[in-house]
């Protein structure tokens, strides 16, 4: 604002320099005018230039502005208080104010009336004028003072009101960030080392009640614990690998073939539960490399879909499809079970504690993919169909 007050007065004391130079007596009176006109101008302009440089200094030093308001006044009485200089006197107790606050404003706009009222008195053509007119502009000048005072509090608030909301926003993004990553953390104990813990105390609660049976089979319990120790040495490894990927940076650079993994994923889940697993390639198309932090979203997704088919579905059989239809990268996992009960809602699997679901959708929100859950095209069992657009991958 200070830097539009001083273009104000650039523009004032060009329109009013000729006539302050023609009014000059001459000899030294035109000298000092001339002097007067060439140091207001180019202390204006120096200010409005670069503000951002020379401002502190007027700010640190309120001397240069009673200066300038010193030149500016020889200018006003050999140019006349009825040419444009009389405007940029009113700029001083604004940029007073501006930049000193009210007791500033207070200083300079008495100075500055008095000078106005000096130069009335002294002017021949005043003499015959009225209170109203010898009182207008000394009036003005205590009106831009209070203006600047008034806007000065104004931007101080404004930059505080400013500050608080940039605080609240920062704020609010540390706690969305937090809930992102606790929910990431929540997915991931879920889809790894819950379900094998569980799985381990499943088959602890087996070998316990083969341990104390009255006909002891050490056959069966030598098997049972065998599993047990498998599914614990399993659980530290997933719990191993959730720590390293947790510390560990993407690499943009190095892509994965998820056809490929999720190839071994299905190989790997019918080899663990003996349900009969198929896997196919569909689609015209060859499917890109796929970033690793995407490529681990999908690969888990439909992971999840055939864990949650072996525990809740009892199938007999296990599709898995995937392949680029139409510049979509379409990933199915369709099972023979019983499916999930009619009307069934995300919401009502939050609260019943099933979160399996919840953070499949969850897992392809955050890498921009489609997910739809149901029986699909198929008169029994769950389809989980996934489709992620290519142009994602590149965004």
């Amino acid at each position: 604002m200070c830097r539009q007050v001083f273009g104000f007065r650039l523009a004032m004391i060009a329109l009013a320099a000729p006539a302050a130079l023609l009014n000059a007596a001459p000899g030294l009176a035109t000298r000092l005018v001339g002097a007067a006109v060439v140091v207001t101008f180019m202390g204006s302009y120096v200010l409005f230039r670069d503000w951002e440089r020379f401002g502190p200094l007027l700010l640190r030093h309120p001397t240069l502005l009673a200066l300038d308001m010193l030149f500016g006044s020889l200018l006003l009485v050999s140019a006349g208080p009825d040419t444009t200089l009389a405007y940029v006197s009113v700029c001083t107790p604004l940029l007073a104010g501006i930049v000193y606050g009210w007791r500033g404003a207070a200083v300079f706009a008495s100075l500055q009336s008095l000078i106005l009222l000096f130069v009335h008195a002294a002017s021949k053509e005043h003499l015959h004028t009225g209170p109203a007119e010898t009182l207008l502009l000394p009036g003005l000048c205590v009106i831009a003072g209070a203006v600047g005072s008034a806007l000065r509090n104004l931007m101080f608030r404004f930059g505080a009101a400013t500050q608080a909301l940039t605080t609240v926003q920062a704020r609010l993004a540390v706690t969305e960030a937090i809930g992102a990553e606790r929910a990431r953390l929540a997915r991931e104990m879920h889809d790894s080392v819950a379900k094998t813990l569980h799985g381990v105390a499943l088959a602890a609660d087996a070998l316990a009640g083969s341990a104390g049976s009255p006909h002891l089979d050490a056959k069966l319990v030598k098997q049972q614990a065998e599993l047990v120790a498998r599914s614990a040495r399993r659980a530290a490894a997933e719990s191993r690998e959730l720590l390293a990927d947790l510390r560990r940076e993407s690499d943009p650079d190095h892509a994965t073939d998820v056809l490929v993994e999720l190839a071994a994923c299905t190989r790997d889940f019918s080899s663990r539960t003996g349900v009969p697993a198929a896997y196919r390639l569909t689609g015209d198309d060859s499917v890109p490399p796929v970033p690793p932090a995407v490529a681990r979203q999908l690969l888990t997704i439909a992971s999840e879909a055939m864990e949650n088919a072996h525990r809740h579905a009892a199938p007999t059989r296990v599709d898995v499809r995937a392949g680029v239809h139409g510049g979509i990268l379409r990933i199915t996992v369709q099972d023979d079970g019983r499916g999930l009960p009619p009307g069934t809602t995300l919401e009502q699997l939050r609260r019943a504690g099933h979160f399996g679901l919840v953070g499949m959708v969850e897992r392809a929100a955050t890498v921009g993919a489609h997910i739809s859950i149901g029986r699909g095209a198929h008169p029994n069992g769950t389809e989980v169909c996934l489709e992620l657009p290519l142009a994602a991958l590149t965004t």
